[in-house]
This record gives C-alpha cells, sequence and structure tokens, in this order.
C-alpha cells in the first residue's frame, strides 16, 4: 500500500469535525469530507513511484500522495515499494544491496528513474500532503531525520505496517503525524492498542479487510479509518457507508469521483 501528512479539521461522514494526521489544508483552504490520495502516485496510470506519477497525482488535484521507503546501500532515502528492483525496474535483486548511484542508472518505467525522498519533496508543490510509508524498518531513523531538518512535521504522515518503524519515529519526534497500516491484522483484538500505543489517530486499512465493528472500535478511541485501494465506483460507495475519512487510490480521477457522488 501504502497512504500523508498534516493535520487539519476534516468531516468524517456521520461524526464531528476532527483534526487528522493524513491530510493538511488543500491549495484552496477549504475542507473537504473526503480525502484522496494518491497511491504511488497514480499507478493505474504511471509507473509507481516516480516523480512521473506524483506529479500527475497533483496535476490531477487528489489530495495528496503516498509513496514507499527503502534504503540504498549507501543511506539514502530512495522510493520503491518492492525491497527487490525487479519488478519495477530494469534491474535486479535487494535495493539495499546498490548505492544510489547504480540505483539512478535503472530504469523505472518510460525512462523515470528511482527517485529519492528528497526529489519527491523538491518536484511536487511545496504544501502537497506525502504520506511516507517505510517499508524497510532501518530506514525509519533517517526519515526522521529529513522531516526534522526540513521542517515536515505538518506535512508528512509517517506509515508503516511495522509498529517498530513507528516507534522509533514517535521517540525521535514526538509531534510526528504516524499512520499504522494493517491488512488481515485489523480484525485482531490488539489492533486498536496497537494503534495507540505507536501514537496513530488515523490507520490505513486494507479496503476488503474493513467492517464497521473495526470503525467502530477505531471510532470509540478517537481512531479515524481510511482505506486502501479505493478505485472505482462501488469501493468508494463501501468506504463512505463504513463511514472512512480518505482513501488511497490508483485511479488519476477518483477526486472528480468524489466531488461526482458526494
Amino acid at each position: 500500500m501504502g497512504v500523508s501528512a498534516g493535520g487539519r479539521p476534516l468531516p468524517g461522514e456521520g461524526t464531528a469535525l476532527v483534526r487528522l494526521p493524513g491530510i493538511t489544508t488543500p491549495k484552496d483552504g477549504n475542507r473537504v469530507s473526503f480525502f484522496t490520495i494518491g497511491h504511488r502516485g497514480v499507478m493505474a496510470a504511471e509507473p509507481e513511484n516516480t516523480l512521473r506519477s506524483f506529479l500527475r497525482a497533483e496535476r490531477e488535484g487528489l489530495d495528496g500522495i503516498e509513496l514507499d521507503l527503502h534504503l540504498s546501500r549507501d543511506g539514502e532515502l530512495v522510493v520503491m515499494h518492492d525491497e527487490t528492483l525487479d519488478r519495477t525496474t530494469d534491474g535486479s535483486g535487494p535495493i539495499a544491496g546498490q548505492e544510489l548511484g547504480k540505483l539512478k542508472e535503472l530504469d523505472a518505467g518510460l525512462g523515470e528513474r528511482i527517485p529519492t525522498f528528497g526529489e519527491v519533496l523538491d518536484a511536487v508543490g511545496p504544501t502537497l500532503p506525502i504520506q511516507a510509508e517505510i517499508k524497510d524498518v532501518a530506514a525509519a531513523r533517517s526519515l526522521a531525520k529529513v522531516l526534522a531538518d526540513r521542517d515536515l512535521l505538518d506535512r508528512v504522515s509517517v506509515l508503516s505496517f511495522h509498529d517498530a518503524a513507528l516507534s522509533e519515529v514517535r521517540s525521535l519526534l514526538p509531534q510526528a503525524r504516524t499512520v499504522l497500516v494493517a491488512g488481515a491484522s485489523a480484525h485482531r483484538d490488539t489492533f486498536v492498542g496497537r494503534a495507540q500505543q505507536v501514537g496513530s489517530t488515523l490507520v490505513s486499512v486494507e479496503l476488503r479487510q474493513l467492517n464497521r465493528a473495526i470503525v467502530d472500535r477505531c471510532g470509540a478511541a478517537g481512531i479515524d479509518v481510511m482505506a486502501w485501494t479505493v478505485n472505482g465506483e462501488r469501493d468508494l460507495e463501501l468506504a463512505r457507508a463504513l463511514g472512512l475519512v480518505g482513501c488511497v487510490t490508483d485511479q488519476p480521477g477518483m477526486k472528480r469521483l468524489v466531488e461526482a457522488t458526494a
């Protein structure tokens, strides 16, 4: 998956206004009732986790972008979902085994290069919310340093399936916005406690794993729920029926669909 950042009041359906860690104020200053985050940019239309994909998501008016982070061999934060290069580039082997210079020689689709986290920050608009998902727990400390050095705590949320990664970021940056990501583990009795332990007031859960009971348990603990991945009208109807506050989407037209069906 993945799912950004920020924190402004947003109305969830059937709920009072809440301050979410998943999104910041949009460019026009208006609040939105259901936010849309571009999954690895807009991966249904562009090569995932590339500058081209993130810029397309921004042009399409999505409320933010989600990206995935690994560390290169020389400790650079690189944006890629898998731990290996094989699926999304013309390279092979683990990302952690290659230095950034070598990674930059690879084609990540349509001639795009694997971006660093810093390159994404510089390429997209300075207020665009970002959900940065830690795939490699070792990347937590490096990400926390970038967030502190570049004053990004109001813009970037830190996501992960890994409790240890979120806990480390919070230990270094107590004000960081953390989002626990889950699939089937959201059904476990421990899920809400895990989210509380890592300081998450927003969780991102696979849509097909969600039900009203999970959403209600989270809501009772003051935790909002967003879903991955919402890619069509039927998915959107389900997300709204469950009372979710937003979603991650592969589709560039999802923001327009949300507005057209509001």
